[in-house]
């Protein structure tokens, strides 16, 4: 994988812990010569990664709409910044640059961006991996709904398997690397062409 995108808050949070976390990623995608595609923020989580990569001279490529681009928002000290009309261009500009997804913590627009890589895979009309670090356990209550969702019949185990999880960044890294997309039934592809 050369590029991977990685969706984050906005927020640093409130413990120190997610920061740290977020350091060692860049410092690790530096080290293994991977370049980061993110939303282009200079704040909270978003910033602290680029700046990271940046002050290791890593590639940071960010992808941001138009309408947070003001000046406050937008990260002007980073390898390259696109701008896109919409948040749904920046999806789809991040979905051509990338080879796979991970979620760090987050809220509404990081949960919003790493299920809708899945839909992707699960439909596929992507076959890249999807990881999440779960970071002092910060996933554990929505990994527990997508269990439900299986033991309820609304997600199929094989599509539940697709996300990655691991709480260290070598581990899920190395369940990237060695992702293999489900195959797609014949009634997912009958729904794609319609």
């Amino acid at each position: 994988m050369k590029k991977i995108a990685v969706f984050c808050g906005s927020s640093i949070g409130f413990n120190e812990v997610y920061k740290n976390e977020a350091i060692k990623l860049g410092a690790y995608f530096v080290e293994k010569n991977i370049g980061l595609v993110y939303g282009g923020g200079k704040i909270g989580m978003m910033g602290v990664i680029a700046d990271t990569m940046m002050e290791k001279n890593g590639q940071v490529i960010g992808v941001i709409p138009h309408l947070l681009k003001h000046e406050e928002v937008a990260h002007n000290n980073i390898s390259k910044l696109i701008v896109t009309k919409t948040m749904s261009t920046r999806k789809v500009e991040i979905s051509k640059l990338v080879d796979g997804y991970i979620a760090l913590p987050g809220g509404f627009g990081t949960l919003d961006e790493i299920f809708e890589a899945l839909t992707l895979g699960q439909l596929g009309i992507e076959r890249k991996p999807v990881g999440i670090l779960n970071t002092n356990g910060f996933y554990n209550h929505l990994l527990k709904q997508l269990d439900t969702m299986v033991t309820e019949g609304y997600l199929k185990q094989s599509n539940r398997d697709m996300l990655l999880v691991s709480n260290t960044i070598e581990t899920l890294i190395s369940k990237m690397f060695a992702y293999k997309a489900p195959k797609q039934t014949k009634v997912i592809n009958k729904v794609v062409r319609l």
